[in-house]
């Protein structure tokens, strides 16, 4: 081949192929209506250039029927032009389940403790609200019912039919105890080591 062939081909190719940008999606974790500018969403917004201050007020005006302080996984897509499309979803798994079952954390060995239960009907509900997400829209309610379940069994949350709420105000009395004994064990563990090493 020419080298004026060459030129021409390669001309052609670089008209034909469009440029792909894969670095400039985000995803993260915002609690609702307090995105602001300062760490650690300022400086990862500064990394993809986008403006911070109007993303902030975006996010807070779209969060705003939500109660403060949940976690929002967002996606972030940022264009050439420094706009940007957000898409929020809905709260995680863990989030729901952690609020249905009454408890603050999840069971530190998941299978051999329970942090909570929760019935058939909470695991019903939660997933009628996750079906709501894009990403998980084109499933069946069957798949995303057992995709709780598992998220249920990997934070120690027991799945049960009927829930007795006197036996359960008593399951949760005794969990609080055993939770603060396991804190104090880690708050010792902690000191120990920091002791030796220094």
């Amino acid at each position: 081949m020419s080298k004026v062939a060459k030129k021409v081909v390669k001309a052609m190719t670089k008209k034909t192929i469009a440029k792909i940008n894969h670095g400039n999606r985000m995803e993260t974790y915002i609690p609702s209506g307090k995105a602001v500018a300062g760490p650690p969403l300022g400086p990862q917004l500064g990394q993809k250039n986008i403006n911070i201050a109007a993303f902030c007020k975006e996010f807070n005006e779209r969060t705003k029927d939500y109660k403060e302080g949940i976690p929002l996984p967002c996606r972030v897509n940022v264009n050439s032009d420094r706009t940007f499309d957000l898409t929020i979803n809905q709260p995680p798994l863990t989030y729901f389940l952690k609020q249905a079952a009454g408890v603050q954390r999840g069971a530190m060995k998941h299978s051999q403790e329970v942090a909570g239960k929760v019935t058939l009907k909470h695991v019903y509900e939660i997933a009628k609200i996750k079906q709501q997400d894009a990403t998980l829209s084109f499933l069946s309610l069957e798949t995303i019912c057992n995709q709780v379940i598992s998220a249920a069994k990997s934070c120690g949350i027991q799945i049960v039919p009927k829930l007795d709420a006197e036996e359960y105000g008593e399951f949760l009395k005794q969990r609080k105890l055993i939770v603060e004994e396991e804190l104090k064990d880690l708050q010792a563990k902690k000191e120990a080591r920091m002791l030796r090493t220094a």
